[in-house]
């Protein structure tokens, strides 16, 4: 459905995590993370149109809290026209304060070769052969195990027009349980301005195991994203990329 081209480049925004999509950077000057998982799922909504993707990327940390990275993956060519590839690249500072720690920075999702007509169905408005990509800055912080990060988009949505100052609202919580286990949850806002039927909220309940540094995991995930901007087809099949699913996975920091 190319009328959900539009939701092709809304479903951009949508990864992590991810940050479906980008990691937050490790401890130590420089690490490398990579993983392979069953779905990509980027703020609840495939990427992979329910499909496999590896994943991978670098971070620098300074001890002064500063950092940079880059995270990439393979997407789907039916979400962003022209193109099989994410590629992320941010930065911020991450000062600690006793048990919480704070974090701003500034990420851009690119999606090299993507190229679309993007209409805003609310307002009408059509960018024509526009390239697909997003721009935002983020401010949050960590308390031990819980955090919460609001992300600010400062240029038209996924290319989508007439949808700058869009946000994303991010609550999380990663609770330790000892002997390598772990359990996930998560709470996600995505307001889309000026295109109400695309604004839609996730979550996502999970469980992971460290086994010698590698660490897999389960995890229920889910929306109530709408199909009147998120449904859309290849030739198997027509699906909304917000319906519910099971994702699994095994990551590695090296």
């Amino acid at each position: 459905m190319r009328k959900s081209v539009l939701s092709a480049a809304l479903s951009a925004a949508f990864a992590l995590p991810g940050i479906a999509a980008a990691q937050a950077p490790a401890p130590g000057p420089v690490t490398a993370n990579v993983a392979v998982v069953s779905d990509y799922r980027f703020r609840g909504l495939s990427q992979t149109f329910q499909r496999p993707a590896v994943q991978g990327g670098f971070d620098y940390a300074h001890s002064s809290g500063l950092y940079l990275g880059n995270w990439n993956s393979n997407v789907s060519s039916v979400i962003y026209p022209n193109s099989n590839l994410e590629m992320d690249f941010y930065g911020g500072y991450k000062p600690t304060f006793g048990d919480i720690t704070a974090d701003i920075g500034f990420i851009w999702y690119v999606y090299p070769g993507s190229r679309a007509t993007i209409t805003n169905l609310q307002t009408g408005k059509v960018c024509g052969d526009c390239e697909i990509d997003n721009k935002e800055i983020y401010a949050g912080a960590t308390w031990k195990w819980i955090s919460a990060k609001l992300y600010w988009s400062i240029d038209d949505f996924f290319g989508i027009p007439d949808t700058k100052n869009s946000w994303y609202l991010d609550l999380s919580g990663n609770y330790d349980l000892g002997s390598g286990w772990g359990v996930v949850g998560h709470l996600g806002r995505q307001k889309v301005k000026d295109f109400g039927d695309a604004s839609y909220s996730d979550w996502k309940l999970g469980v992971t195991k460290d086994l010698k540094g590698f660490v897999f995991g389960a995890a229920f995930v889910d929306t109530n994203a709408k199909d009147a901007a998120y449904q859309l087809s290849d030739a198997r099949k027509t699906m909304n990329i917000g319906k519910s699913g099971v994702v699994l996975s095994v990551s590695r920091t090296f």
